[in-house]
């Protein structure tokens, strides 16, 4: 088993240093476009094998996407942090661009390959992945669930005192401060954690989690790469090992909670095949409200893309 990891920043560098060490694949390549630090750090990371104790080999490239050939999973991190006067639209133009090139080359070199995008913004990058490689949406989705439901239940267990082992939890809709965190389906070993938590604590949890992600960059003065890293590395390998795990994706909708053509994150199973069934949650009057809001938001970054993928008129 091959895996790809395109962009050798701290998420992709993280997310392929915690593939190699659970072992579940052969070989990662670690591919950047700047000269030899792909290469550098899979060395690096290469040379802790003898002292973590496993056996995946380690890669690096610069640009050369033949190294790439024959990847069962790739995962895109690619693109630029947004910078002081940088409008969203830019952002947008700057990271569709790359994403674009990307995945040409995957496709190019892997076209049996399922393509998980971390590149920022989530939702919209994912959407152009998809339209870039016309696989069926099952083999294309983005990652920001996880990582959403990580911060969630850090914070849980913190509050509540208990182990974030015992902590399950969903969390639905766009990547951002529209995302919609859904209590009544948090549990604590089975517990309705509205047993253990005031409802007052449990909202200024939930608010802390949409801007978890503001948090650290106010605190480091850069975007957070372990719990990004790790939250993709536990994608790839649900997908290299069919374990059918149920987890929060940017997935493709087609009809699940009334949406159409948008991808937004919603649970899923994930195995071999991909996204292998979408889950449909029986969401109450206010839930069905912040879904609708947040897929509203993810709608209108969308359609700037469509816009830029537009012919311009004459």
């Amino acid at each position: 088993m091959k895996v790809t990891v395109v962009g050798a920043g701290n998420v992709g560098a993280t997310c392929a240093d915690v593939i190699a060490r659970r072992e579940f694949v052969h070989e990662v390549v670690l591919l950047d476009i700047k000269e030899g630090i792909a290469e550098g750090k899979s060395l690096d990371m290469w040379q802790t094998a003898p002292i973590n104790l496993y056996d995946t080999r380690m890669y690096g490239s610069t640009n050369d996407y033949a190294k790439t050939a024959n990847s069962d999973v790739v995962v895109i991190t690619s693109g630029l942090p947004r910078k002081p006067g940088m409008s969203r639209d830019d952002l947008i133009a700057t990271n569709a661009g790359i994403v674009r090139s990307v995945t040409e080359n995957i496709v190019k070199y892997s076209p049996d390959t399922i393509i998980i995008v971390v590149s920022n913004p989530l939702d919209v990058m994912t959407y152009c992945a998809y339209l870039t490689s016309k696989f069926d949406p099952a083999r294309v989705f983005g990652m920001a669930g996880i990582l959403d439901t990580a911060r969630y239940r850090a914070f849980l267990a913190e509050a509540i005192n208990v182990s974030p082992k015992d902590i399950q939890a969903v969390l639905m809709g766009g990547h951002g401060d529209t995302m919609v965190p859904l209590p009544r389906y948090t549990t604590v070993s089975g517990i309705p954690v509205t047993e253990l938590i005031s409802r007052q604590e449990l909202d200024a949890i939930v608010d802390r989690t949409k801007k978890g992600g503001g948090e650290l960059v106010n605190l480091m003065g850069t975007s957070a790469w372990y719990a990004p890293g790790a939250a993709a590395a536990q994608m790839v390998e649900a997908v290299i090992k069919d374990q059918k795990r149920i987890f929060p994706c940017c997935a493709w909708l087609q009809g699940e909670y009334g949406l159409k053509d948008i991808y937004l994150g919603v649970p899923v199973k994930l195995g071999r095949k991909g996204i292998e069934q979408i889950i449909e949650l029986k969401l109450n009057k206010d839930e069905m409200e912040l879904l609708n809001g947040s897929a509203k938001a993810v709608k209108e970054v969308m359609e700037v893309l469509d816009g830029m993928n537009q012919p311009a008129s004459k």
